[in-house]
């Protein structure tokens, strides 16, 4: 008998927005099963860390009973530098099985963090440039920060079989819903509420991961400072680009003068991922993340770079019952990116 992998929720577990996926396999092609997002109040989740984990809690059951999900299994994900670090070194070349035995000596060296505190992975990329080298991708993740999410997950009645890394469930959405282009640099560039994830693919497989802990929390705190407003003003002021009693010159000089900001901290990561690969262009760059719907952040930032930059579609090559409100859906497939991705894992993949 042949038994299909079971399904899997992708909980994206965002410091503003908690996000969950389920897709459902038919016949070979993913059809959307549950999608929901929920606002979290400022401060639960500050640089990654949660600083109210029964708040969180609550936050993500509210989620899952409003979406109707029924399955227990979910793919989390971790970013941020000081919790994941992810390196791609050259080994001798051996077996995978040779490899898993001596990883941890292996990766000591250029992990920054006590080794006896992080889990690892890795996947074997393939033949280095040196004869009888091979390149290796290394993820290693801190254990307690691992923990956190985890706990809060099983907290929620979830069994979280999986913890993957942002910048590669990003890479799972763009493999899904993208054609594979041999010779181009692909800039996925997730905005966040506090944090960037950068993964650059070329031919479809990644060759530069950074993060930065800015994200459009700036945008929010830069408006509620300027004009006096609620948190909740500036959120809203953020994203229709309009309200009463603001002057919009007024507001978009904010929003340029932040954005330009978030910009800068963007161009330091492709300036080092140039250094590193001997000055390659980017072709391309596909925004994701609430942060990059902040109005007139995607043409400003098309403008500075002088790069072809759309907004994800992570849902694009996934079937819409036709129970889902597309309109919805179209202005939320760059938020839920993370998700999608993560909602694509299956126990015992890479």
């Amino acid at each position: 008998m042949i038994f299909r992998k079971k399904d899997i929720v992708g909980l994206d577990i965002g410091s503003k927005h908690i996000k969950v996926v389920q897709l459902k396999d038919v016949k070979g092609k993913y059809q959307l099963e549950r999608l929901g997002i929920a606002t979290l109040e400022p401060e639960l989740i500050v640089d990654g860390s949660i600083l109210d984990s029964s708040r969180v809690i609550e936050a993500i059951k509210g989620l899952i009973t409003n979406t109707n999900i029924k399955i227990k299994d979910a793919a989390l994900s971790l970013s941020g530098h000081s919790s994941v670090i992810i390196k791609r070194v050259s080994f001798q070349q051996m077996s995978e099985d040779e490899l898993s035995e001596s990883i941890k000596f292996e990766a000591e060296q250029y992990i920054p963090f006590d080794i006896e505190d992080v889990n690892l992975d890795f996947q074997i990329l393939g033949p280095g440039d040196k004869e009888n080298m091979m390149d290796v991708l290394i993820v290693a993740a801190k254990k307690d920060k691992i923990n956190e999410y985890v706990t809060v997950a099983k907290g929620a009645g979830l069994n979280p079989l999986i913890v993957d890394v942002d910048a590669f469930a990003l890479e799972n959405m763009y493999g899904l819903n993208y054609e594979m282009r041999t010779d181009e640099n692909v800039a996925l560039v997730n905005v966040g509420a506090s944090m960037i994830n950068i993964n650059i693919l070329k031919g479809g497989i990644s060759v530069f991961t950074r993060d930065s802990a800015v994200g459009g929390n700036l945008h929010t705190e830069a408006l509620q400072k300027e004009f006096t407003i609620s948190y909740a003003n500036a959120e809203k002021l953020k994203q229709e680009g309009k309200m009463e009693g603001i002057s919009q010159e007024d507001m978009k000089a904010v929003l340029v003068s932040t954005s330009e900001d978030i910009i800068a901290e963007i161009s330091r990561s492709f300036d080092y991922f140039r250094d590193t690969t001997n000055y390659e262009n980017i072709n391309e760059i596909i925004l994701c993340g609430g942060g990059a719907l902040t109005t007139g952040f995607m043409p400003l930032l098309t403008e500075r770079f002088g790069i072809n930059t759309t907004m994800a579609e992570s849902l694009k090559n996934i079937t819409i019952p036709d129970s889902f409100d597309k309109d919805y859906l179209k202005k939320v497939e760059p938020i839920v990116s993370v998700a999608v991705g993560l909602a694509l894992r299956r126990t015992g993949d890479k």
